[in-house]
């Protein structure tokens, strides 16, 4: 018995199904109620994602979960079928004035949910045409606090204040606002022109500051080019210059040190047996070299009255360094005997000092 009224029951609801299709939010909310609701055929089997709002005797008693329920047959009416799936609303298109008084015409794209199915049913009579009038009239508002250019620039920005502003009135219905898209932003054909131009222009003005800041930049390289070289090229001169000074001083040390060790090896030989005569010979051969190289450098010449007598200037120049070499050894002389006259003073007075202690 059971079994039969179960089969007679499944057979009722399977021609049912085929007869009637749930719909979600048509144009008008009685018209789509009364061709989409499920009848009572005491045992329902309700589709995943969906919810049942189930009335008994006129006043809301619970919400179907998907799989298999039982209703009092005449008592329960299954009054709202609400669809958990995100759901996709066109927003018709519609015209708005910007911050600087530019006519747009634009549309979008609205994605919700439910998340309460009872406020959904009984929070508002149509929910479909609420939420489209509440997406519009945001977005006339947005609009009118933005610029023309910063529609195009804060788009995102402007999709989120939608999303934002929608929920705050939504919550109410049990209704989720996940994304607002705009689909499209018609500007007038005057509008558009002048815009064209302005990037037109926008474009000729980077063109020339890229330009002209190619020339300063290329200006600035080749002075900078010039200025390392000259800082170069005075570091350069001024290491030759550096270097040229150091070798004009080893030189000049090293002259001077094979001067004195030439003057110290002829002093040697001249204290040496013959020194004399090898002196003389030496000064001779300067003589007649210094002669030998007169009137090339200038037409006056100066000349002694005995220049052929070649043993004469030997004899003086050899007298010069005889009277020199005497003042040098009278002075060592003298200076030997005072070193000696104060030595034996200091030996007397320290004699006299001991014989009064």
């Amino acid at each position: 018995m059971l079994r039969t009224v179960v089969c007679r029951a499944g057979r009722g609801l399977l021609k049912h199904s085929q007869r009637t299709v749930p719909v979600l939010w048509g144009s008008r909310a009685q018209q789509r109620w009364a061709s989409s609701l499920p009848m009572n055929t005491v045992v329902l089997f309700v589709p995943q994602q969906e919810a049942w709002v189930v009335e008994r005797m006129g006043r809301f008693h619970r919400i179907l979960e998907p799989g298999l329920n039982f209703l009092i047959p005449i008592l329960d009416r299954v009054k709202y079928v609400q669809s958990l799936k995100e759901i996709v609303i066109d927003v018709p298109e519609q015209s708005a004035v910007t911050l600087d008084n530019v006519t747009l015409q634009i549309d979008g794209v609205l994605y919700l949910r439910i998340l309460d199915p009872f406020k959904a049913s009984y929070g508002v009579e149509d929910p479909e045409y609420a939420v489209t009038q509440l997406a519009q009239t945001t977005m006339r508002s947005e609009l009118g606090k933005l610029t023309l250019d910063k529609v195009f620039r804060e788009r995102e920005s402007l999709n989120a204040n939608m999303v934002h502003s929608i929920n705050q009135a939504s919550d109410e219905w049990g209704i989720r606002c996940l994304r607002y898209e705009i689909k499209d932003i018609h500007v007038p054909p005057r509008v558009k022109e002048s815009m064209q131009m302005q990037v037109e222009a926008e474009r000729k003005k980077r063109a020339t500051v890229l330009e002209s800041e190619g020339t300063r930049e290329a200006a600035i390289n080749v002075a900078e080019g010039r200025k390392q070289a000259q800082i170069l090229a005075s570091e350069g001169q001024k290491t030759e210059q550096i270097n040229k000074a150091a070798g004009e001083a080893n030189a000049v040390l090293a002259k001077a040190e094979a001067k004195a060790k030439a003057i110290r090896l002829l002093s040697e030989a001249l204290t040496r047996q013959n020194g004399n005569a090898a002196a003389s010979l030496t000064v001779a051969e300067q003589y007649v070299s210094a002669f030998s190289n007169l009137a090339k450098e200038s037409n006056t010449i100066l000349l002694p009255s005995n220049t052929g007598d070649i043993s004469s200037m030997v004899t003086q120049a050899m007298a010069i360094y005889g009277s020199l070499s005497k003042t040098k050894s009278t002075a060592d002389s003298v200076t030997a005997e005072t070193n000696n006259e104060l030595i034996l003073e200091g030996e007397t007075v320290s004699e006299t000092e001991t014989e009064r202690k």
